[in-house]
């Protein structure tokens, strides 16, 4: 296997990761982003509430053009997914990437984001950013006197569908059973939500855009929208295999300092996958802080080093 050894290594070529490297390389570190921007959350989605952005971007335009940007700070990016991680003697990071490339650096940021569980029904990748979202609390606004369903049955299902009332017109929410705590089962079950329990999605329609939904119990619900809300489990193999630390009270986000730190010097976390909420703002600011942090840190190490 070819070697290259980097001073920065970004996983995750969501809005932390591209932040990240911009202010990594522009620290005159080299720098490799590992990802592809059609895994970040952001890619399917439509911004509105950033700042200094006038109306609706979407989301794959912004990532695009931040991959621009990067490239001509020098950031090397790589559409690849990474194997394995291990720490050497030297506190040098091996990592093992899918093509069987092997690249050692002196630091590592996290910003892989969340993995969004998904209902693996016919419609549901075709009509993604169409209708499909898996963030109610990203796109809600766009369902304004809409018709809307929610999909999941625990507490994040149920708390998406009360948030929806605020905007939407008419919210379903559909579960086999719901399972959550008594006090947010009596807030939906005396709110304006209408619940269809003992069935669950079979297909999700539409050409263009979600017109409707097709329940197992055969019923057809016309909605401009359906909200996934199965619940996210982080990213996180990798980083807890090197004995990454998760947070105290979830167990699902890495644990970090405000300067993007964690328990493992030189390795740092940013984004969806330190825990939410789960906004674009909050992914550049912490990507922002672990780029430059991680960039001081690879250059006291290599001058400690002598290499």
């Amino acid at each position: 296997m070819s070697e290259s050894i980097y001073d920065v290594v970004i996983i995750g070529a969501g809005p932390a990761g591209i932040q990240a490297a911009i202010h990594a390389s522009r620290k005159k570190t080299s720098v490799l982003l590992l990802g592809r921007i059609e895994n970040s959350a952001l890619y399917t989605a439509h911004i509105e509430n950033y700042a200094c952005i006038d109306g609706v971007s979407a989301g794959r335009d912004l990532l695009e053009a931040g991959l621009a940007q990067i490239n001509r700070f020098g950031t090397e990016v790589s559409a690849e997914d990474v194997l394995k991680i291990a720490q050497n003697e030297d506190a040098l990071f091996a990592l093992e990437l899918e093509s069987g490339r092997a690249v050692t650096t002196r630091t590592i940021i996290f910003s892989m984001g969340v993995s969004k569980k998904k209902l693996s029904v016919p419609g549901e990748k075709e009509l993604a950013g169409k209708g499909v979202s898996y963030c109610v609390d990203c796109d809600a606004n766009f369902y304004r006197g809409a018709t809307v369903m929610v999909a999941g049955n625990r507490s994040a299902a149920i708390d998406g569908a009360l948030t929806l009332l605020g905007y939407a017109d008419k919210v379903y929410l559909v579960a086999k059973e719901l399972k959550a705590s008594k006090s947010i089962l009596k807030r939906v079950q005396e709110s304006e939500v209408e619940l269809l329990e003992g069935t669950w999605v079979k297909e999700i329609k539409g050409e263009n855009m979600v017109t409707n939904i097709l329940l197992e119990n055969e019923n057809t619900v016309p909605v401009d929208g359906i909200f996934i809300e199965l619940g996210s489990k982080g990213a996180l193999e990798l980083a807890t295999l090197i004995g990454v630390q998760l947070d105290m009270e979830h167990f699902k986000y890495i644990d970090v300092s405000r300067k993007q730190e964690t328990n493992i010097p030189g390795i740092y976390a940013a984004g969806d996958i330190v825990g939410p909420p789960y906004q674009m703002a909050k992914a550049v600011g912490e990507g922002c802080v672990a780029g430059m942090e991680a960039a001081t840190y690879a250059r006291n190490q290599k001058r400690a080093l002598n290499r």
